[in-house]
C-alpha cells in the first residue's frame, strides 16, 4: 500500500479520535463523503468493539515541561495508527463500504516514511490511535485535586493522629500478605500490621480505590472516628493518602477477635470451646451499650453507627468488648430526629424496619440492631438461619411472641448453664431486648437501655409497668408487623445484598 505524504493529514496533529481519509483521483462527490462517513464510523467501531487495542504500543509517560516543545514533538512519535486500503476485489465499487479492506498498524515514524504510489480506484483510511498520554495526564490531575480537596477535608483533624506514608503501609501489611487479611467488606479490607519504632499492633483498613464515593466515605469515617473516645471504641491511631496507591485507615488491633467468631464459628467447638459463657455475654452486652449511648448522646453530634452486629464487635483478650467498623456511620442533627437516605446500607436481620423499607435513619436505627445482637447473645442463634424449623428461621420474628408472653427460658442458649445470679441478668437482658425490636414510636432511647442492663430498679419498674400495660396492643403490634417481618426475611432468604452507602446512605 502506497501513498504520498503530502496527501496525509499533518501527522503531528495529536487527535484522538478518526482522522481524515485518503482518497484517490477526483472523487469528492456528496455520495462519496457519505461513503467515506459511514466508513469511519464502521471502523472506529469495530476496532474498540472487536478489542484490537491490545495490538497498541505501550504508553510513555509524559515529558516534563522542562523540555519544551522538543519533548512535545517527539511525543508524536509514539503516537500508533491504523490504516485501512479498499480495493482489490471490490474495485468496482471502490467507495462501497461493503468492500473488501486490508488493515495493517504502523508507528507515526512509519508513517511518515512511507511513499506513495496511490492508484485511482483505492481508498486508503487513516486512524490516529493517539498515545494515550492526554488520558494519563487528564487522570493524574484528577487523582491529585481529589487528594488536595480531602487534605484540605480532614486538615483541622490531621494534626491529632500519625500520617503514615504509602512504604509504612506496605511494609506493615508485609506487602498486603493473603495471611494478614483480618476481613473484607464490600468496599474495603483490612490487614493485620505493626508499625513504629516499638512494633505496634494495628489493624489497616484499605478502602478500594476504584470506589468513586472512597474519599467521601473515608473522609466521613476518619471525621467521626478521630472524635471518639471511650474504652469500649477501637480507637483509630492514623492515615495514610496515597494518590496512585489510594486511601488507608489504621487502627488499634484488638487481639481476642470478634463477638460473632466466639459466639458461631462451628471450629471453636473443636477446641474444646463450645460457647461463649455467660458473664462474658452480659458484659458484652453492657459495654456495647455504653458504646452506643456514647454515640448518641456523649458526642457533640449525634453519631448512629448503621452497622451495629457480631462481627463490628470486637472482645479483647480481657473479654471487654470493643466497637468497631465506622464506615457506615454518620451524624443526625440530635438524638431521635430522623432523616431519610437514599439508599439502604446495613446488613440483612439487623435493620430497623423503618429503616430498610422507607430509608428512614436515626439513633433508633442503632437501638433495634442493638436488640438483635442481645438475641443473639441468649440465644446463641444467628439472626437469620434457613436451616431452622419452620417460623424459627428469623430470629425476632421467633423470640419476640416468647419475650412478650414471659417465655424466657425458651430462649435460652441449651449450650450454656445458669446461676440464680445469672438467671437475674438473662431477665433484665430479655426486658431490653423486648424493648429494642418494638416498633419505633416505643423503642426507647439507648440510655435507658443501659439502665435496664444495669438493674437500676427505678428504671426498671417503670419499663416494667410500659411493658404491662402495653401487652394489649402489643398483639395488634405484632400482626401490624408480621408482613414486614415476613418481606424482611424473603429478601434475606434470596441471599439479596445491601450495599455498603448515602443515597438511601459498603468499607
Amino acid at each position: 500500500m502506497g501513498f504520498s505524504r503530502n496527501s496525509c493529514i499533518d501527522a503531528t496533529e495529536p487527535s484522538h479520535a478518526m482522522t481524515q481519509a485518503l482518497c484517490g483521483g477526483d472523487h469528492e462527490s456528496s455520495e462519496f463523503d457519505d461513503y467515506e462517513v459511514k466508513f469511519k464510523s464502521l471502523l472506529y467501531k469495530m476496532f474498540w468493539d472487536f478489542g484490537l487495542g491490545c495490538v497498541i504500543p505501550r504508553r510513555e509517560r509524559r515529558s516534563s515541561s522542562k523540555n519544551g516543545e522538543k519533548g512535545g514533538r517527539g511525543l508524536d512519535h509514539n503516537n500508533a495508527w491504523l490504516l485501512a486500503e479498499a480495493g482489490g476485489c471490490a474495485a468496482d465499487e471502490p467507495h462501497s463500504v461493503h468492500s473488501s479492506f486490508r488493515f495493517s498498524l504502523c508507528s507515526q515514524v512509519e508513517l511518515e516514511s512511507m511513499t506513495v504510489n496511490r492508484s485511482n480506484n483505492t481508498t486508503v483510511l487513516m486512524v490516529n490511535l493517539g498515545s494515550g498520554l492526554l488520558t494519563d495526564s487528564k487522570s493524574q490531575d484528577l487523582k491529585w485535586k481529589r487528594i488536595e480537596t480531602l487534605e484540605r477535608s480532614i486538615s483541622p483533624l490531621a494534626h491529632s493522629l500519625i500520617r503514615f506514608s504509602y512504604s509504612d503501609i506496605l511494609s506493615a501489611t508485609r506487602n498486603f500478605s493473603k495471611g494478614r487479611v483480618l476481613g473484607r467488606g464490600a468496599l474495603s479490607c483490612v490487614f493485620r500490621g505493626r508499625v513504629g519504632f516499638m512494633r505496634t499492633a494495628v489493624a489497616i483498613k484499605r478502602l478500594d480505590r476504584d470506589d468513586k464515593e472512597a474519599s467521601k466515605a473515608f473522609c466521613r469515617e476518619l471525621m467521626i472516628a478521630s472524635s471518639l473516645h471511650n474504652p469500649h471504641i477501637v480507637p483509630l491511631v492514623g492515615f495514610c493518602t496515597d494518590a496512585e496507591m489510594g486511601l488507608f485507615l489504621v487502627y488499634k488491633y484488638v487481639s481476642g477477635g470478634s463477638l460473632e467468631r466466639f459466639l458461631h464459628e462451628k471450629k471453636r467447638a473443636v477446641k474444646g470451646c463450645p460457647a461463649l459463657p455467660w458473664p462474658v455475654r452480659y458484659k458484652v452486652a453492657v459495654g456495647i451499650a455504653e458504646a452506643i449511648n456514647y454515640l448518641h448522646n456523649g458526642t457533640e453530634r449525634c453519631v448512629v453507627h448503621r452497622d451495629i452486629k457480631p462481627s463490628n464487635i470486637l472482645v479483647s483478650s480481657k473479654k471487654t468488648p470493643k466497637l468497631c467498623d465506622f464506615g457506615l456511620a454518620t451524624w443526625t442533627s440530635a438524638p431521635s430526629v430522623p432523616f431519610l437516605c437514599k439508599t439502604v446500607k446495613g446488613t440483612f436481620g439487623y435493620l430497623a424496619p423503618e429503616y430498610f423499607q422507607h430509608g428512614k435513619v436515626s439513633d433508633k436505627t442503632d437501638v433495634y440492631a442493638f436488640g438483635v445482637v442481645l438475641l443473639e447473645l441468649i440465644t446463641g442463634r444467628k439472626p437469620i438461619e434457613s436451616s431452622r424449623g419452620p417460623g424459627e428461621e428469623n430470629l425476632v420474628q421467633w423470640a419476640k411472641p416468647l419475650l412478650q408472653q414471659g417465655g424466657v427460658e425458651k430462649l435460652l442458649d441449651p449450650r450454656l448453664g445458669f446461676t440464680p445470679k445469672s438467671m437475674g441478668q438473662v431477665t433484665r437482658m430479655a426486658r431490653a431486648a423486648a424493648a429494642c425490636i418494638n416498633n419505633e414510636l416505643r423503642r426507647p432511647e439507648m440510655g435507658e437501655i443501659v439502665t435496664i442492663l444495669k438493674g437500676k430498679e427505678s428504671t426498671v419498674l417503670t419499663r416494667s409497668k410500659t411493658l404491662k400495660s402495653g401487652a394489649t396492643d402489643s398483639h395488634r403490634e405484632l400482626l401490624q408487623t408480621k408482613t414486614e417481618m415476613k418481606n424482611h426475611f424473603a429478601l434475606a432468604m434470596l441471599g439479596v445484598e445491601l450495599d455498603d452507602e448515602d443515597s438511601i446512605y459498603r468499607r
